[in-house]
């Protein structure tokens, strides 16, 4: 009988952080294997570091590229991304960029394909991608260029069930209040809403945090809360979407952790990632919203400050595999209707 759980596609990220460690955990705790069909992608010797690295076993199982889209289990698809010698732990290295970005477009091949279903990655290093030529501003704009994805898409921070997304991201705090815009507003609500909707919900509640201090108490303090937060908001509840706002950020915060809303929009990158943190920082989630594949990763980085341990916490990366679970069903369902 065809397995109907979703396969995920697995990936190490960087070599010499502790992402082999933490999916070595991963693999070995409770759960996990009844979840879902399970391929490990990437250099045999890498994921056996990560298995001494934990103390923990790791069978590798492997199974040809053409025979994936029926693989049950745990399967591995070997690769030859980099030599054993070339993994220097703790350190940047262009050839650990190399092996995550190698390792990044074959899952994403695979998914492309229909041979698995959704793709978890540990933690990359953005310095050694850069190195190893990543033409992208992050991991995110690099996959939405190669699978060849125009739509709007962006990164999503989660915490158990609360998500957080964003009008603008990486640029400098002087440049937001001129980014803040009413198109970006409507983009970061219906990202939000349509990840959460893959998630499982069926009605996201989504709270829209203010740009300036007191939600711009009538004016005061700015206008974008009058002139672009506000008919944004109301256009979405005459669509009766559950859209609510714009709220002062230093308390919309409360509401999500007494349970009222599934999403918060900020307006910048700290104003969301700091309160997300401040909760759960080993549980945190980040996903890749909008992009034709689910793709998530625990929202830590590499810790190099700990790799090789045995002291990785694996709470972000056991997360980040749940949510995606859930998110590949439905990607596989969906696939399935269509």
């Amino acid at each position: 009988m065809t397995s109907t759980k979703p396969r995920i596609g697995i990936i190490p990220g960087d070599p010499s952080g502790i992402g082999p460690e933490l999916i070595a955990r991963l693999l070995n705790a409770d759960g996990v294997r009844d979840a879902a069909d399970i391929v490990l992608i990437g250099d045999g010797h890498v994921w056996e570091q990560g298995a001494a690295q934990a103390g923990l076993p790791l069978d590798l199982t492997p199974v040809a590229e053409d025979r994936i889209g029926g693989s049950e289990g745990v399967v591995w698809l070997p690769m030859d991304t980099i030599a054993p010698d070339e993994v220097e732990i703790a350190k940047v290295t262009e050839a650990g960029g190399r092996c995550s970005l190698r390792c990044l477009d074959k899952a994403l091949d695979l998914a492309r394909a229909g041979a698995i279903d959704g793709i978890l990655f540990g933690p990359f290093n953005k310095a050694a991608l850069t190195a190893a030529g990543m033409n992208a501003e992050d991991e995110h704009r690099y996959i939405a260029q190669y699978l060849g994805f125009e739509g709007h898409h962006g990164e999503l921070n989660v915490l158990d069930d609360l998500m957080t997304t964003r009008v603008t991201s990486h640029i400098g705090l002087r440049e937001v209040a001129g980014n803040i815009t009413a198109e970006g507003v409507e983009k970061a609500i219906g990202l939000a809403e349509d990840t959460l909707r893959r998630a499982g919900k069926s009605r996201p509640r989504i709270a829209v945090a203010a740009l300036n201090p007191h939600a711009g108490d009538n004016g005061k303090f700015g206008r974008e809360e009058i002139d672009i937060l506000e008919p944004v908001i109301r256009a979405a509840q005459d669509r009766q979407k559950d859209v609510t706002g714009p709220w002062p950020s230093d308390t919309v915060f409360l509401k999500a952790i007494r349970g009222e809303v599934d999403a918060v929009v900020t307006m910048y990158h700290d104003q969301g990632q700091i309160a997300i943190k401040l909760l759960g920082f080993e549980r945190g989630v980040t996903v890749a919203g909008g992009l034709p594949v689910p793709i998530t990763t625990p929202a830590h980085g590499t810790a190099f400050d700990i790799a090789g341990q045995n002291r990785a916490n694996p709470g972000a990366t056991r997360a980040a595999f749940d949510l995606l679970v859930r998110m590949a069903t439905t990607h596989r369902a969906n696939r399935a209707a269509a």
